[in-house]
């Protein structure tokens, strides 16, 4: 029998149940416990897939295709396992299935209700995904906060499992406490009010996670223990930290996971998990060098406020491997659109160690992506291209080198005349019928390396157990256009090559500069940020990172 731990927070979104979900779920792991782990959301978006990264944060992609909340991605890099389609529950999704099943007269046309078979569904769902994969524990996070009417139907889900079986359900609910500037003094009380939120779904936590900017004093546990109806020992304070990477430590000090086995009846053993992890964290608090990298994009702002969640895969990734260096990396945000505006600010690259033009849509802010890349290329900056980086780095090499000069793709120009970048038959068939959703060239390919060249040698030289296949390997894709095989020829001529390929030879996954005419010039189709983990990086930013060391010393 799985146990289960259901996730909660109140008060305001973004206050941490996605980290606070994957920290425990990786210190659980380190017990010896086979974990899994459901994001539970409350919106009717059966998936991610055509959300806005500015109002939902980055898309993040499975390998089985499937596009979901970028929380996922959390738990996929504190955790190291891959999850897949029914890891990610929404309520769209699940509105979808019992409708069908109605339609079908599954219910033999009896009156099918909101309130009875909606929450009767997901619980089936968090069974299902708990047997599937054989865990001894799921950790479902309830999207949204405490009081909204959408995560009212997965907080019954919540009671009914806890109804069926009390030993094996316990809730962690995090809550904020913030002191105000003009006080000065950290307040209780929404806390208390989430919690009493939380109540009247007939809920009562185990756990209280205290989220605040500094660590709770006595004073305060003592209230929250008292009003709240916990012991004192299960509120866990959960101040801001550095870097997140710390959470699951933090956690520790307060034996939050051996509490946690307790409440389940459930035994502890060490593995070495959690102090490769500690080691890994140590390294990160005592970095003293530094690299700059500049990010070219365009999904930065929402009206006054930045946003980095939209690239959060690609931030995590550069963390990742600049810390198994033991350098700091310093995100320079570029906005492509800008450079449009003002060429004069393309001097500024050159102060950076490395330059990465990351995913994207549109044709908003191309011109001032290609611009940023003939610039690298020229002075030979280490550049990293992530598949919208590296359809624009093809684009300005058939401009520029290849003397191509009205060489586009199809989605910034459909009438265009060079289209190097192209969208395939089957693709025009679904954008003509407005099949926008889930229709894309998704989740996990295989692609085959060529063997004498940079990408090879940078996967052989830090590769990890997922690239264990050289020259195959299996990466993620969310994409819709391709490079345009009528200028392969042309290519394959001159010093840009196509280096990784589809096994039957149809696609280009991979481009890069020879490397007598560039140092480091990488661009990939397919999205290597997705498969970096905190204990084991991407081999691509690895190399990356390595390259910008070396422009770095060089200067």
């Amino acid at each position: 029998m799985s146990k289960y731990i259901f996730i909660s927070g109140g008060v305001i979104s973004g206050i941490g149940k996605g980290i606070t979900a994957a920290s425990l779920g990786f210190i659980l792991k380190s017990y010896g416990k086979k974990i899994t782990m459901i994001k539970a959301d409350p919106y009717l978006n059966v998936d991610a897939g055509t959300m806005n990264p500015l109002e939902h944060g980055e898309t993040f992609v499975l390998d089985d295709g499937f596009e979901t909340d970028m929380d996922i991605g959390t738990y996929e890099r504190f955790t190291n396992q891959s999850f897949s389609r029914p890891n990610s529950m929404t309520c769209g999704a699940v509105f979808q299935s019992v409708i069908s099943k109605e339609r079908a007269l599954e219910y033999q046309g009896k009156w099918v209700s909101i309130d009875h078979h909606i929450p009767g569904a997901v619980v089936e769902w968090f069974e299902d995904v708990s047997k599937a994969e054989g865990s001894d524990i799921t950790i479902i996070e309830v999207g949204g906060t405490v009081g909204e009417i959408g995560n009212g139907l997965i907080l019954q889900a919540n009671k009914m499992m806890k109804l069926k079986n009390p030993k094996d359900v316990i809730h962690v609910h995090v809550a904020y406490l913030p002191v105000p500037p003009k006080l000065g003094e950290m307040k209780t009380k929404p806390a208390q009010m989430s919690v009493e939120e939380l109540n009247k779904h007939a809920i009562h936590p185990d756990f209280i996670v205290a989220r605040s900017e500094q660590t709770l004093d006595t004073v305060r546990i003592d209230k929250l223990s008292r009003y709240c109806f916990i012991p004192s020992a299960n509120v866990i304070p959960a101040p801001d930290v550095e870097c997140i990477y710390e959470i699951p430590i933090n956690f520790e000090k307060f034996d939050f996971g051996k509490k946690v086995l307790k409440a389940l009846s459930l035994r502890e053993k060490d593995s070495p998990l959690y102090l490769k992890w500690k080691k890994k964290v140590s390294k990160i608090q005592s970095l003293k060098k530094e690299i700059d990298i500049g990010i070219v994009g365009k999904y930065y702002k929402s009206g006054d406020f930045d946003l980095k969640d939209s690239y959060v895969s690609v931030l995590e990734a550069i963390n990742h491997s600049s810390w198994e260096f033991g350098v700091k990396a310093n995100i320079h945000w570029i906005v492509a659109e800008d450079l449009e505006a003002n060429p004069k600010d393309l001097q500024k690259l050159k102060e950076m160690d490395g330059i990465i033009v990351p995913q994207g849509w549109g044709c908003r802010g191309c011109e001032g992506k290609i611009s940023a890349i003939k610039y690298v290329r020229e002075n030979k900056i280490p550049y990293l291209g992530l598949c919208y980086g590296m359809q624009m780095a093809v684009i300005e090499y058939a401009r520029n080198v290849l003397k191509i000069v009205d060489a586009t793709s199809e989605e910034i120009n459909p009438k265009g005349k060079n289209l190097v970048i192209h969208l395939m038959e089957e693709q025009k068939d679904l954008m003509k019928a407005k099949k926008y959703g889930g229709t894309i060239r998704l989740g996990s390919y295989p692609c085959v390396v060529e063997k004498q060249s940079k990408l090879f040698k940078t996967y052989k030289k830090y590769g990890n157990g997922m690239f264990a296949k050289l020259p195959n390997i299996d990466e993620r894709h969310r994409h819709r256009y391709e490079f345009n095989n009528q200028f392969r020829e042309l290519f394959s001529k001159s010093d840009m090559k196509l280096v990784g390929r589809s096994p039957d030879d149809t696609l280009v996954e991979a481009v890069e500069l020879s490397e007598k005419v560039h140092p480091f010039f990488i661009a990939t189709q397919y999205h290597p940020e997705l498969k970096s983990r905190f204990l084991e990086p991407h081999p691509l930013f690895l190399g990356f990172v390595n390259a910008c060391l070396e422009r770095k010393k060089s200067n």
